[in-house]
């Protein structure tokens, strides 16, 4: 029995290190962790436990039957962060550059389902080059498998993806099903044709950072939720991430006790934000003010900068904020705005997360290119998700909310729990000069002074239709408070919704706008 003892505790030391020591040395010279290292770095200390540590592939043909190290590939099982059970996958690019064959692929559908079972968070640690060719189709019908899983599992449990590595092909549409993407620069790549097909097939010349690097979908494409310089940041990062989401759909958030006060006046709010509706300001400082030490986590916090979608806490209790960015396009809605708010929506509603709308938006972006590229079914999104969501809604009006997007972002109308008003708000169909311009055309173009008219007009529409009680008076907003006092009232509210039970209509699914 000793013996035997012995053969099992060198045979997992060799697999834990890894048996080709040039190919450790490789991914050291990329500034790559390898993959254990990269477990060690995301679960707390020693609460690892590893699934199927010695599988091995059945292929043969092309030299395969010859290459049969341990994992395949892939390593697979479930530890903690902060004490919670989190289950994680994670490719070895020193086996087969991490490609998925059969095995590979098996042990990532037994974790997943593992993972859907016990109702625990998923993270998977990607650093593959896609299917294993030597394979053939065997190893695309894996993919198939991950795929149906993780449709499975959206909405059910969190799923987390890590790109600390290629990811080409196929291989790339499951960190998309997933609900948040992270990115490392410079070595971690996200792309469906390479930059070899590209030039081949369109003549364009780009490297692959360029096609599909951390800061291009970041930036532009949006597939990226958050990107770092380095590895040890990213998964700190994520395991904050993990510290402010439910374990599944059945439970809350973690609370967490904090000696911010639940009362603390917010003093610095009424310089910050200007009357002006047209002098910018920075929304974030908003959100510091009245979050827990400031502190919040901001998803694609590079793409769609018109507005904001943030998770924090307030009085210890998570909390998702959903706010218009003037600093940024003033605040409009666009079509990359309202898929980004939508799918935040959406998921702060799938994982019980109460919502707050901090709102400061003269409408929708107008454009030939926004019409033509579907602005209305892109916005339509937004109204989805919000009209769809359960969870505690809350509205804030901070100052201008004109036309559709004060419907679009969370109005009563559209079923928010509360709303509340700042002194400052203006809401309206649309602002005081072009309802003027509207409504007293004919009196204006017939005014000795047109100049002078249309100002007398521009007033007296604000006068009657744009102060600040005008919705309070007809029960569009629960109250107009002081902005002071926000913070103080938004953790009222949110303690007084907890126990909110809201049902929708029996139904399979909805089919929201695409």
């Amino acid at each position: 029995m000793l013996s035997g003892v012995e053969e099992l505790v060198a045979l997992k030391q060799v697999i834990a290190e890894g048996a080709d020591a040039a190919a450790t040395q490789r991914q050291r010279d990329k500034g790559k962790l390898t993959v254990r290292e990269r477990i060690d770095q995301l679960l707390d200390p020693g609460s690892f436990q590893e699934v199927e540590p010695l599988r091995r592939h059945r292929a043969t043909g092309f030299g395969l039957e010859r290459r049969k190290p341990h994992t395949d590939g892939v390593v697979t099982g479930w530890g903690t962060v902060e004490g919670r059970t989190v289950f994680v996958y994670a490719h070895d690019f020193r086996i087969f550059g991490g490609a998925l064959g059969e095995a590979h692929a098996e042990k990532i559908h037994k974790i997943m389902d593992m993972a859907i079972a016990a109702g625990a968070p998923l993270v998977s640690l990607n650093d593959g080059a896609g299917a294993r060719i030597q394979e053939g189709v065997t190893a695309l019908a894996g993919y198939g498998g991950i795929f149906t899983r993780n449709t499975k599992a959206s909405g059910v449990i969190p799923q987390i993806s890590v790109m600390l590595g290629p990811c080409a092909g196929g291989a790339a549409y499951s960190p998309a099903l997933t609900d948040f993407v992270f990115m490392v620069r410079e070595t971690s790549q996200m792309f469906i044709t390479g930059p070899d097909v590209v030039k081949a097939v369109t003549g364009e010349e780009i490297s692959q950072n360029g096609l599909g690097g951390a800061d291009v979908h970041a930036e532009t494409s949006g597939v990226c939720h958050f990107a770092y310089d380095d590895e040890e940041t990213c998964i700190a990062e994520v395991r904050y991430l993990i510290s402010l989401l439910p374990q599944n759909n059945r439970e809350m958030p973690p609370a967490e006790a904090t000696g911010d006060p639940a009362d603390r006046r917010c003093e610095e709010l009424l310089d910050l934000v200007p009357a002006d509706g047209n002098r910018p300001y920075d929304m974030r400082a908003v959100i510091r003010s009245i979050v827990d030490d400031g502190e919040h986590l901001e998803v694609h916090e590079r793409w769609a900068t018109n507005v904001i979608v943030t998770l924090a806490r307030m009085d210890g209790q998570v909390v998702g904020i959903v706010a218009n960015q003037p600093q940024s396009l003033a605040g409009v809605l666009d079509i990359e705005a309202s898929e980004k708010a939508a799918r935040f929506v959406q998921m702060c509603d799938a994982f019980n997360i109460p919502l707050v709308t901090l709102l400061d938006v003269p409408g929708f972006l107008p454009g030939v290119d926004q019409e033509h590229g579907g602005i209305i079914r892109h916005g339509a999104k937004l109204l989805y998700a919000y009209c769809n969501a359960t969870v505690p809604r809350i509205q804030l009006i901070l100052r201008k909310a004109y036309g559709g997007a004060y419907i679009v972002m969370d109005s009563r109308s559209v079923g928010a729990d509360l709303s509340y008003a700042w002194p400052t708000n203006e809401i309206a169909v649309m602002g005081a000069e072009g309802a003027a311009n509207v409504i007293f055309r004919r009196q204006i173009a017939a005014a000795e002074d047109p100049d002078a008219m249309r100002a007398r007009m521009v007033k007296e529409y604000k006068a009657e239709l744009m102060h600040p009680y005008y919705a309070a008076e007809r029960g569009l907003v629960d109250d107009v408070i002081d902005p002071a006092e926000t913070r103080r009232i938004l953790i009222r509210s949110l303690a007084m919704l907890r126990t909110k039970h809201a049902e929708l209509p029996s139904r399979k699914h909805g089919n929201p706008p695409q």
